[in-house]
């Protein structure tokens, strides 16, 4: 069947010559718009396969703004656009195309992005399906069990939790009816760990009275369908519903899911879903929990049918029907969100066979979580093989990767097999995948596209099953753009992209990461160390930590050698940094650590003049993505115009 394709794009002689080329590769093109509007009227007219987007086009509204309707409505589509500045690209890549090609472009690049966009948008199917069939079966099992009415609604979150990810949630009958007072919610303090909150537990968190949270409830509008607020419409939400602002300033929540539940004969049955991350949902999870509407509705009208509201010890270890999954994190030490996050991200990816791209720093713990993917997969009593791309001479790596037969070449003295026949079956992980050779890149695609790999001296390939995950600590899209990496093997590798936080930006973590090194160091040294000094604390909390873990894990082996008592009264923290912190302590010995982070956010706007995004703004300074940092600054009360 012909692939119908829709161009989107207001300079007409690029939109023309774009709809021969397809032509003439066999693709079918069903119009060309100039307009956001004149897009919707044919994408209504005859609904499109993919779409090729121009970012800027005539009118008000933006490619961009046509990509939040066609995710909706399920329609892949790649952006074709001449260069843009840092903030468009960065908010064009928040909408998820299935590819980017930047005007001018050669024929070839074209045809093989739309080759990777279909091959991602069949991914992306496939996994909803698999998520749906997955939630309805832990749904399904949950109705079978005779449980009360605490441990269902938490059973239910915990099931959501992989794919909907919230720090907390809220679920109940948000009226004056009585079965509000049976309502609850759910703190997330762990990996499938939670704080259960009544309302006698709310009342004493919050601080409100019973009649000030009865008032809330009476007021709380409501719901009628699934809804998302993120960003500056949470704020506005969060203003005009009391019950809300109380749930996000309690609990420090910046984004919001509703599911209303139509219950027969019963009042509209509400889950709220809340994440502390302030753009956590968007229209795949309206689209995954519409998809379970029935499933929840049966559930919810039978555990209201039950009298049995007694509350009862609850001990969830695993998800339903699961048995090990905490284990894949057993070695991976936080319990921040950001951290929680990315555990979420793994669980959702771990049992299918997609590519897995790892992007972040250098010492946040790629490896940690390749291991954690692979030990939740179908594959993990198969093959784990790694293998560090940066440490290979180029002469060696192919002969390393896919082996060689014996006499191939000088030296070859008997056959060797590669490291992707080792992992047949298994998991490869290929660290360091930036530092890769074009060459080498070109055939590790021929592996990923052709599943086969052909030993050096080889007369035949050899078919191989193996799941790729790849890491780096590249930004693999400058790399491309400056041509240092192929274009279709980073769309191939980032079929599920997994970002890992930097460790300043869950510093929440550092006092268990602290902990969990003391106590491995004092093992290999015999020592008895307890802990650190409230002013080695401080110092730690403070730092930016440029080499993350692997640097605080140095730190700690270094000072628990060093140390002669029972705590740690030095650590060997960079001297400028050092310097800087304990001027700012002889000033101000009271500042608590959020003023500290305010100063400095306020001292490097200075520094770039206000500028956030691009070369030479704060979050380039900082070395945090834009994003982040713009999330600081509203948790911190520091406004665009600083200076006032």
């Amino acid at each position: 069947m012909t692939e119908k394709l829709l161009i989107v794009e207001d300079e007409m002689i690029v939109a023309t010559d774009l709809r021969m080329l397809l032509e003439r590769n066999k693709y079918s093109v069903t119009g060309i718009a100039r307009s956001y509007e004149k897009a919707v009227e044919l994408i209504e007219k005859e609904k499109p396969d993919m779409v090729l987007l121009d970012i800027f086009l005539t009118g008000k509204l933006t490619g961009i703004d046509l990509a939040k309707r066609l995710k909706e409505e399920n329609i892949g589509f790649i952006y074709l656009s001449a260069n843009a500045n840092e903030e468009v690209l960065s908010a064009a890549k928040k909408t998820e195309p299935y590819g980017f090609i930047v005007k001018p472009f050669r024929e070839k690049d074209l045809l093989v992005t739309l080759e990777i966009a279909r091959y991602r948008h069949e991914n992306s199917m496939e996994s909803f399906y698999k998520k749906e069939e997955d939630l309805q079966l832990q749904l399904e099992k949950i109705f079978s069990e005779n449980s009360n009415w605490e441990q269902t609604l938490l059973k239910t979150g915990i099931a959501l939790q992989t794919y909907i990810s919230f720090d907390f949630m809220s679920a109940g009958f948000f009226d004056m009816s009585p079965e509000s007072l049976n309502n609850r919610s759910f703190l997330r303090v762990g990996f499938n760990e939670y704080q259960s909150i009544g309302m006698k537990e709310l009342l004493t968190i919050s601080g409100v009275t019973v009649d000030e949270l009865i008032s809330m409830i009476s007021k709380e509008d409501k719901e009628t369908s699934s809804s998302i607020y993120n960003n500056e419409f949470f704020e506005r939400d969060t203003k005009q519903s009391t019950l809300k602002k109380l749930f996000a300033d309690t609990f420090k929540m910046e984004s919001l899911l509703t599911l209303p539940v139509q219950v027969p004969g019963r009042p509209v049955f509400n889950f709220y879903f809340f994440s502390r991350r302030p753009d956590a949902y968007n229209s795949h999870h309206i689209h995954l929990l519409n998809h379970l509407r029935y499933t929840l509705t049966k559930l919810i009208e039978k555990v209201t049918e039950n009298k049995n509201t007694d509350k009862a010890n609850i001990n969830i270890n695993n998800k339903p029907g699961q048995t090990d999954e905490i284990n894949c994190f057993e070695k991976i030490i936080g319990k921040s969100h950001l951290l929680l996050n990315v555990f979420d991200e793994v669980m959702q990816v771990a049992p299918m066979d997609t590519s897995v791209l790892i992007q972040g720093e250098s010492g946040t713990g790629k490896e940690s979580i390749a291991d954690a993917i692979h030990n939740c997969s179908l594959r993990k009593s198969n093959s784990f093989i790694k293998i560090n791309c940066a440490t290979l001479p180029s002469a060696l790596i192919e002969s390393e990767l896919f082996g060689h037969e014996k006499g191939a070449f000088t030296g070859a003295l008997e056959k060797r097999i590669g490291k992707f026949e080792q992992a047949h079956d298994g998991t490869i992980f290929l660290d360091e995948i930036g530092e890769m050779s074009l060459d080498m890149q070109v055939k590790l695609l021929r592996v990923l596209q052709e599943h086969e790999i052909e030993r050096i001296g080889g007369k035949a390939p050899i078919k191989i099953n193996v799941r790729i995950v790849a890491a780096t600590n590249r930004n693999l899209e400058k790399e491309v753009a400056e041509g240092r990496f192929r274009l279709d093997l980073y769309y191939r590798l980032n079929v599920f992209p997994i970002t890992l936080p930097a460790l300043r930006d869950r510093k929440e973590d550092i006092p268990l990461l602290t902990v969990h090194f003391i106590n491995h160091f004092n093992r290999k040294a015999g020592k008895k160390i307890t802990g650190v000094s409230s002013k080695v604390y401080q110092l730690l909390l403070n730092y930016t930590w440029p080499g993350n873990i692997r640097e605080l894990q140095h730190l700690i082996e270094r000072s628990v050698l060093m140390t002669k008592g029972n705590i740690i009264e030095e650590i060997s923290i960079p001297d400028i940094f050092r310097t800087s912190i304990t001027n700012s302590h002889k000033e101000n010995q009271l500042k608590s650590i959020h003023e500290n982070e305010k100063e400095y956010i306020l001292s490097i706007l200075k520094k770039s003049n206000g500028k956030i995004w691009g070369n030479g703004g704060a979050a380039d300074l900082l070395k945090i993505p834009p994003t982040t940092l713009a999330s600081k600054m509203k948790k911190l009360g520091i406004k665009k115009d600083f200076n006032n």
